[in-house]
C-alpha cells in the first residue's frame, strides 16, 4: 500500500517522551501532567491550559539501575520507567499523577520521588497518588470521584492555576470525544477483509494520542482519515489470519509489527495504550456534574484487571469475544509483560475460558518490555498462524 502521508510524523512523536508537540505546548505556557495508567482519567488532565502524557521508555536498553532499586522480579515496564527517570528523561513534566493500579507501579513512582528524578527547577511540581476502586459499584464510584477531585483537580488548581470548573471539564470532554471519533473511524477500516490500514500503522496513530497534546493532532488525524477513504489495499492480502491482541501495557509498536510480519493481522487492540476501550467516547448529560459522569464512564467501561467483582471479570471475557466477532478474528493473542502479576492471572483464566468455552484459538504469551526482533515470540506467532490455517482446512474437510 502507498505510505500514509503523516505516518512518519506520528512515528517520530514516539521516539522520545519529550517529543516535539510536548515541547511546543509547554512553550505556549501549558502544563504537562504525566501519568502511567489508564485508570487515571486523562480527560481531567486535558483541561484548558494543561495536557497529559502517558509515560513510556522508548528505545530502552539497559535497566540496571531500575533493577537495582526494584529487583528483577518486578515487571520490566516499571523498571524501564524508573531507569529513564533516573537518566533525567522525564524532568520536563510539570507533575505526575499515579493510581494504586499495582504494587509495581507504586514502587516505581515512589522511587522516582525519593530519588528526586523529576521536578528540577519547577517550583510547583507535585506527585499525587490516588486509590482506584476494586469493584465497580456505587461505593467504588464515590471513592473514584473523591480521589479524582483531591488528587487531580485540586492540586492542578492550587499548584498550576488550572481552571477546574464544570464548564472547563465539559470542554475537555468535547475535545477528548473528537479524538475518539477520529481514532474509531480510522479503526473501522480494520474490519475489511482486505484492510487498507495495517494494525502496526493503527497502533502508531493511536499511541501518539496518548503521548502528545491531543488538540495538536486533530488536523493530521483528519487528513489521515480522508486519505484512507481512497487508499487502495494490497492486491494480495499478505496476512494468513486475523487476531485480536489482548493484554497488558503495549507501548512498543514493534510488538504489533512482529506479529504482522509473522502473518497475523492485528484487527483489534484490547490492551493498555490501545483504542479499546481507551478511545471510547464519554457521554455526559446536563443534569449531573461532569466529574461524576466521567468517573462513572471510566469505572464501568474499564477492562482493567484491577476490577475484581465477578460481573467485571465475566465482562472482560465477553468483551474480548465481542471484539473477535465484530472484527471477524480467527484467533486471539493473550499477552502480558513478564512478571506482571495482575495480567498473569487474567491471561491464564482468560485463555482457558476463550479457548474451552468460547471455542476461539488462543495464543498465550509473556514478553519483554522491548520486544525488538524476539525470535521466540516470532516463532510462536508463526506456529499459531499455522495452527489456525490447519483448523480452517479441517473444518472445510468436515463439511
Amino acid at each position: 500500500m502507498k505510505d500514509l502521508k503523516h505516518l512518519y510524523y506520528f512515528e517520530k512523536l514516539l521516539d522520545d517522551a519529550n517529543n516535539e508537540l510536548v515541547r511546543k505546548a509547554q512553550s505556549e505556557g501549558r502544563k504537562c501532567i504525566a501519568t502511567v495508567c489508564e485508570n487515571v482519567p486523562e480527560v481531567l488532565m486535558d483541561l484548558p491550559g494543561a495536557f497529559t502524557v502517558r509515560l513510556r521508555a522508548p528505545r530502552t536498553g539497559s535497566m540496571e539501575m531500575g533493577t537495582y532499586y526494584l529487583t528483577s522480579l518486578l515487571c520490566e515496564y516499571s523498571r524501564a520507567l524508573l531507569e529513564r527517570a533516573i537518566e533525567g528523561g522525564y524532568n520536563f513534566v510539570d507533575s505526575i499523577v499515579t493510581p494504586d493500579g499495582c504494587t509495581m507501579i507504586n514502587r516505581c513512582i515512589e522511587n522516582m520521588e525519593l530519588l528526586k528524578t523529576m521536578g528540577k527547577d519547577k517550583e510547583n511540581f507535585f506527585y499525587e497518588y490516588m486509590e482506584i476502586p476494586l469493584k465497580a459499584d456505587d461505593n467504588g464510584l464515590n471513592l473514584y470521584v473523591l480521589q479524582c477531585r483531591n488528587h487531580i483537580l485540586k492540586p492542578m488548581a492550587e499548584k498550576l492555576g488550572i481552571d477546574i470548573s464544570d464548564s472547563a471539564i465539559r470542554k475537555a470532554v468535547e475535545e477528548h470525544n473528537k479524538i475518539c471519533r477520529l481514532i474509531n473511524s480510522i479503526g473501522e477500516y480494520r474490519k475489511e477483509n482486505d484492510p487498507r490500514i495495517t494494525g502496526y500503522e493503527f497502533h502508531i496513530i493511536t499511541l501518539s494520542t496518548y503521548v502528545a497534546p491531543k488538540d495538536m493532532l486533530i488536523e493530521k488525524l483528519e487528513e489521515t482519515l480522508e486519505e484512507l477513504k481512497t487508499r487502495e489495499p494490497d492486491k494480495k492480502n499478505p496476512y494468513r489470519a486475523r487476531v485480536v491482541l489482548v493484554g497488558s501495557e503495549i507501548d512498543d509498536v514493534d510488538v504489533v509489527k512482529l506479529i504482522e510480519e509473522s502473518g497475523a493481522y492485528v484487527c483489534a487492540d484490547r490492551f493498555c495504550y490501545g483504542s479499546f476501550p481507551g478511545r471510547e467516547e464519554i457521554s455526559i448529560n446536563d443534569t449531573e456534574d461532569a466529574l461524576t459522569q466521567i468517573c462513572r464512564h471510566y469505572m464501568y467501561h474499564s477492562q482493567c484487571v484491577r476490577y475484581m467483582n465477578q460481573d467485571k471479570i465475566q465482562e472482560r471475557r465477553q468483551y474480548v469475544r465481542k471484539l473477535a466477532v465484530d472484527h471477524n478474528a480467527d484467533g486471539i493473542i493473550y499477552e502480558q509483560l513478564k512478571f506482571c502479576d495482575p495480567w498473569a492471572y487474567e491471561r491464564m483464566v482468560g485463555t482457558k475460558v476463550l479457548r474451552d468455552e468460547m471455542n476461539y484459538p488462543v495464543l498465550s504469551v509473556d514478553r519483554p518490555y522491548a520486544v525488538g526482533s524476539s525470535g521466540q515470540l516470532r516463532t510462536r506467532v508463526q506456529a499459531f498462524v499455522e495452527s489456525i490455517e490447519i483448523k480452517k482446512i479441517q473444518k472445510g474437510a468436515a463439511k
